[in-house]
C-alpha cells in the first residue's frame, strides 16, 4: 500500500487513468507483475510480484518514485497547490505477503473493492437529498 503525502484525497479519475498507465510502463522495464490495482481517495494498493532477486522494498520503491515524478510530469498543479513540500507519497508503507494465514483470492477481493464504499456513501447521499443544493 501506497499513502499520498499529507492522506490528501487528490486520487482523482484522471489520475488514476494515469497512474496505471504508468504502471503498464514499470511492468515492462522492471519487469514487475502487477496483477491487482485499488484506489482509494488517498492511497492504492498493489498486488504485485517480481524476481526472487528483487525485494518487496524495492519493488515498492520502483513503483512509488516514478509514479511520483510521472504524475507531477503530467499534473504540475498538484506539486504548487496540493502537495507543496514536493512529494507525491509519504514515507510509510505497508508490505503483506501471501501465506498461511493469507491467502491470495482474499488479498485480490481487498484490493478490487477498494473505493466501494466511498461510491455507496455517494449513492445513498444523493438518494436522500430532496433539493439540489
Amino acid at each position: 500500500m501506497a499513502v499520498v503525502k499529507y492522506r490528501k484525497a487528490i486520487l482523482t479519475e484522471e489520475i488514476e487513468k494515469y497512474i496505471r498507465y504508468v504502471l503498464g510502463g514499470i511492468t515492462e522495464r522492471y519487469l514487475i507483475v502487477i496483477d491487482e490495482v485499488g484506489f482509494d481517495q488517498d492511497h492504492i494498493h498493489l498486488f504485485c510480484g517480481a524476481r526472487p532477486t528483487v525485494s518487496p522494498m524495492e519493488i515498492l520503491g520502483t513503483i512509488k518514485s516514478i509514479t511520483a515524478r510521472k504524475v507531477f510530469e503530467q499534473f504540475p498543479l498538484l506539486k504548487e497547490k496540493e502537495l507543496w513540500g514536493g512529494e507525491f507519497w509519504s514515507d510509510g508503507k505497508y508490505i503483506g505477503t501471501i501465506g498461511d494465514e493469507t491467502n491470495e483470492a482474499t488479498v485480490r477481493k481487498y484490493i478490487q473493492d477498494q473505493g466501494v464504499e466511498k461510491e455507496i456513501e455517494e449513492s445513498r447521499l444523493k438518494q436522500l437529498r430532496l433539493f439540489k443544493i
